[in-house]
């Protein structure tokens, strides 16, 4: 069965008038059988933090085989380079990494956004900015940048009506049922 780990949880720091000052993605990896695969690899800078926690792990950035990026935005991606032996996978809608694991289409946010979906004895949903923080699910509101507010809302949705956790794109991951952050 798969394994979730968070490597780094994503945050956003925003000004006195709700401007983003700072944002930076979650890096999750995923372990399913002899596939190790990481899910966005974060913003600049944030490279020496994501090396040090899989090197806990006994691993380093060589040692993951793929690399999925949730949607193409600098804050997400800007350390493809650290992966350098990894595949990147350009996912398709319901595309399956490996048993277990599998892209679903979830745009809105951009549109070229995509969820990862881990099943195992909860389903994990590693979100991206589809669904970005603990807060636009408990209000219901979707991403603030978004290029179609009808799509990111419906995107949204199906990560709600699918996920038992969610790996938010800025925060850190949380139990729908509970409504409450929890540790990966």
């Amino acid at each position: 069965m798969p394994q979730v780990r968070l490597l780094k949880p994503g945050f956003i720091l925003r000004g006195p008038e709700g401007e983003i000052l700072d944002a930076r993605s979650s890096v999750t990896l995923i372990l399913a059988g002899s596939k190790k695969i990481v899910v966005d690899s974060g913003a600049e800078g944030d490279g020496g933090q994501i090396a040090a926690a899989l090197a806990e792990m006994e691993l380093s950035p060589k040692d993951i085989d793929i690399l999925v990026n949730t949607h193409h935005h600098p804050d997400h991606c800007a350390n493809n380079r650290l992966f350098s032996l990894a595949r990147l996978l350009l996912p398709e809608d319901g595309q399956i990494i490996c048993p277990g694991v599998w892209t679903m289409y979830t745009p809105g946010h951009s549109m070229d956004s995509v969820s990862v979906v881990v099943e195992g004895d909860e389903t994990v949903v590693i979100a991206g900015d589809a669904l970005p923080t603990l807060g636009n699910f408990a209000k219901d509101v979707p991403p603030a940048l978004h290029v179609d507010r009808t799509l990111a809302v419906s995107s949204m949705h199906r990560i709600m009506e699918l996920a038992d956790i969610v790996i938010p794109g800025h925060d850190r991951p949380f139990s729908v049922a509970r409504k409450e952050y929890i540790d990966l």
